[in-house]
């Protein structure tokens, strides 16, 4: 079986949603040279080629969009597809995978790439002491059998349904075996782009590899250069002057400007991100369910879009699954704003009132900052005191998330609702952001997984998201478009991939010079 498609088991919200780019042309016959000069958002100085480690724009379109490959891809058309897998195939219970995998690839240092290599890459993830968000998708496999240097079997310890899209996860590139600290050390893939310099944190150099398997269906750049650019200002503006070709994140306060430069189109689509506020509910007092409920009554989710996105979302319901999801639930009734219910509710959890700290910058998303000011503000109404704490942006994801009590972040949104959930939700995960533990939500958790009956799917994905809605601990006020902004000089296919921003981090490798 060459991809999921063959199974029915594609037919999810990511294809549906697809949006064309506003601005970009029909597409033209895809051309080969010159440089692309990127300006990215979400890089630090802690950065570095290990994959595990990635949880931000810069290193995810670096890594996982350009030097290094993962078994399978998410297209822009939504439909999964192979990379460095040629064709899969599954037992009927969906617990037994057979992957084939492409022959005549190389690393950048020149090893061929097989089936030992798919063996280390994915056991990193499990290794003693690792730290990777990967290890929820790796630990269920309970063993992998090679059969050859280019086939191997994975038996899984439940039927899992989605497991070729897990594969195609950012974390889960291949590195070569026997050789993964060098590879970490200095960037050795197997992707269209080798390394020539990288200083974390501010800048890469990347060249386009000779000879490569995607030659002619992708890698069109000679070169790329990554510039971070963490200011949204400055990013704009080097846009706009033409320092760089194309960035992410676009400044919604400077976006009339980027519109009235006719050197510059804006690009737009729907996907899964949403921003959130999670609580780790191992401290007081948010392992109390009645606070979580009022902070939950304190937010105004439509100013929130109004004025944070400037109208490019739509109001969430603190759950994480998106309206590009398969089995979203836009049933469960609206966790509005509603000061008087959150007063009641804080005497319900016996207290006289509440003053809570809450963390953020804006290395978090655009605008959490000023998001936590207008959540501050709305939530006096009802009584509580919110001390807004602003975070530097560098060390942000390494000191601030997971480790104060309450704070900012984002998700880019999964293509799957089992991905999703079990990346961030499922007890003891790497990125287990707020320590919320449903016993419901969990069984519920592993029973989905394992189900391929998509009726008996969607309601059980349906309850999650309603037990968390209500029970959890992570304020979701607002599903975010990915926008975007690119030079007029680049083109592209037209379709415009929405499971990450900037064409699921993929535009390195989709884009050309016009």
């Amino acid at each position: 079986m060459s991809g999921l498609s063959r199974r029915g088991l594609l037919k999810t919200g990511v294809a549906a949603s697809m949006l064309a780019a506003t601005g970009v042309p029909a597409r033209a016959e895809a051309k080969k040279g010159g440089t692309l000069r990127l300006g990215i958002a979400g890089a630090n100085t802690s950065d570095s080629w290990d994959a595990r480690t990635h949880s931000d724009s810069f290193m995810i379109m670096l890594a996982y969009g350009a030097v290094f490959d993962c078994l399978t891809e998410i297209g822009a058309d939504g439909q999964l597809k192979g990379e460095l897998a040629e064709s899969w195939d599954a037992s009927a219970d969906a617990k037994v995978w057979n992957f084939k995998l492409r022959k005549g690839v190389t690393f950048h240092n020149g090893k061929a790439f097989g089936a030992d290599d798919v063996i280390e890459s994915l056991n990193m993830h499990v290794a003693e002491g690792a730290k990777s968000a990967a290890q929820p998708i790796v630990s269920a496999i309970t063993n992998m059998e090679k059969i050859n240097d280019h086939e191997i079997v994975f038996t899984l310890e439940a039927g899992n349904a989605d497991f070729p899209f897990l594969l195609s996860d950012y974390h889960i590139v291949m590195y070569p075996a026997g050789q993964v600290e060098e590879a970490i050390a200095k960037g050795i893939g197997t992707g269209m782009y080798k390394v020539e310099s990288f200083d974390p944190g501010v800048r890469a150099l990347l060249s386009r590899v000779d000879s490569h398997y995607k030659d002619g269906s992708a890698g069109w750049f000679d070169s790329v250069e990554a510039v971070a650019i963490n200011d949204a200002s400055a990013r704009m503006n080097a846009l706009m002057t033409g320092q760089v070709d194309a960035v992410n994140r676009v400044d919604f306060k400077t976006e009339p400007l980027l519109r009235a430069n006719p050197t510059v189109n804006i690009f737009e689509v729907t996907g899964n991100q949403h921003y959130t506020f999670p609580m780790l509910t191992n401290l007081s007092p948010f392992d109390n369910v009645k606070v979580r409920q009022a902070l939950k009554h304190s937010i105004n989710r439509q100013e929130m879009v109004d004025k944070i996105l400037l109208g490019h979302g739509r109001v969430a319901n603190d759950h994480p699954i998106g309206p590009a999801n398969q089995y979203f639930n836009d049933d469960i009734a609206q966790n509005t704003y509603d000061p008087d219910k959150a007063k009641s509710l804080i005497k319900e959890a016996g207290l006289d009132g509440l003053t809570v700290q809450l963390s953020a910058a804006n290395a978090a998303f655009a605008g959490a900052v000023d998001a936590a000011q207008l959540y501050q503000a709305s939530a006096k109404a009802a009584g509580i005191n919110i001390d807004v704490i602003q975070e530097p942006d560098d060390g942000y994801w390494s000191n601030v998330w997971m480790k104060k009590a309450w704070c900012a972040c984002y998700w880019s949104g999964r293509s799957t609702e089992d991905w999703m959930f079990s990346t961030a939700y499922e007890a003891g995960v790497p990125w287990w952001d707020s320590k919320w533990d449903n016993s419901r939500f969990q069984e519920l958790l592993l029973t989905a997984r394992a189900e391929l009956d998509s009726d008996k799917r969607r309601d059980m994905y349906g309850e999650m998201q309603q037990i968390m809605s209500v029970d959890g601990a992570t304020v979701i006020p607002m599903y975010a478009n990915y926008v975007d902004a690119h030079s007029t000089k680049l083109t592209n296919s037209g379709t415009i991939g929405n499971v990450f921003q900037m064409d699921s981090s993929r535009l390195v490798e989709r884009w050309w010079f016009a």
